[in-house]
């Protein structure tokens, strides 16, 4: 779901990552690269909440020599993270205390979202309208049209009791069309959350929910036990599957963004699945990785096609053949929580 350039290049030997799952694509442009890769730190080796130790948790991009560049806050709990439409400069983050904003790009920050709104789960800005940011939260879904100044809730349609919403993915093709993923299935708006509209009805959570970037009208979503879904109109009507197994806790997936027939999903039932032929067939692949191969997050590079996966308390992997064969990466004892891919912006007018 997610997540500039910044200065501080952390010492990688001792660093724990973790991140969430975002893939938000844009077309390429002339120069290289178009994209940027953003992880998000969550829990360092050694670090307890209060303890001595020194960690470098928080945001990380990828750098040109396969480094991770740490910037922003040191905040253990960061799930999500997305950039304003139009200003790189303007920085989301989302944590367990709100949605940390950023007006400089990243040397500092604060939490505008109040007491009422907090625990964050995903964070995702409208390309099509600047201002326009969507915060999803344990207790719901909350809205800001003036860059994360202000906030208010905007739930109209989402039952009470399927408030705690895990994941939240704006249409890229249409301005204020969104869809949220939670505990009780998949809802869409077309008018920035004012009203909600349920498409998906699930017995689980959904955990996951991406919109391909080849093909603006393919959506898939994975859930804690009900299966994996997709959609073909536009996240309008669902059909779950057939390929991969439930039930079973799959916790996030992603589409390759430099092959349309490869996606992969990710779960500590199952492991690493892929599918090389756009979904049809589902094959694990996870010889090569600790056993039992607890997944926590995959994510496919934007430039090259490497596949990751974070496995549960080991360290961050990487495939360059698609999952048939793994090593480990630079990032020792990384834990993902989310793989973010952003269309790099030019810095905005001043």
């Amino acid at each position: 779901m997610l997540l500039r350039s910044l200065p501080r290049v952390l010492a990688l030997a001792t660093i724990s990552v973790l991140s969430l799952g975002r893939t938000v694509l844009a077309a390429p442009a002339a120069t290289a690269p178009a994209y940027d890769f953003y992880l998000c730190s969550t829990v360092a080796r050694h670090y307890i909440i209060g303890s001595k130790v020194v960690s470098a948790n928080g945001l990380f991009r990828e750098q040109p020599d396969g480094s991770w560049q740490h910037f922003g806050q040191a905040d253990t709990t960061l799930t999500g993270f997305a950039i304003a439409a139009g200003d790189p400069n303007i920085l989301y983050a989302a944590g367990l205390n709100g949605c940390w904003r950023s007006l400089d790009g990243g040397k500092s920050w604060q939490i505008n979202t109040g007491w009422a709104i907090t625990d964050g789960r995903d964070v995702a800005a409208d390309p099509h309208a600047p201002g326009h940011v969507y915060f999803a939260y344990v207790d719901g879904l909350a809205f800001s049209s003036d860059h994360g100044r202000t906030w208010a809730k905007r739930e109209t349609g989402i039952p009470s009791q399927a408030n705690y919403i895990a994941t939240v993915e704006v249409d890229r093709t249409t301005a204020s069309r969104v869809l949220i993923g939670g505990e009780r299935g998949i809802y869409l708006t077309t008018n920035a959350g004012r009203l909600w509209e349920p498409v998906l009805a699930t017995s689980a959570t959904v955990n996951d929910l991406q919109q391909s970037p080849h093909d603006p009208q393919e959506w898939l979503a994975v859930t804690d036990a009900d299966g994996a879904w997709s959609s073909r109109d536009g996240g309008r009507t669902w059909v779950r599957l057939t390929g991969v197994p439930h039930p079973g806790p799959l916790y996030n997936l992603s589409f390759d963004p430099t092959n349309p027939q490869r996606r992969v999903i990710g779960g500590w039932a199952h492991g690493a699945l892929v599918s090389e032929d756009g979904g049809a067939s589902w094959t694990a692949r996870n010889a090569g990785l600790p056993q039992p191969a607890l997944v926590w997050r995959v994510g496919v590079h934007p430039r090259t096609g490497r596949l990751y996966a974070s496995v549960s308390g080991k360290t961050l992997y990487r495939s360059d053949d698609f999952g048939r064969t793994w090593s480990a990466d630079r990032l020792e004892g990384a834990r993902v929580n989310a793989f973010i891919t952003l269309p790099r912006s030019a810095p905005a007018a001043r």
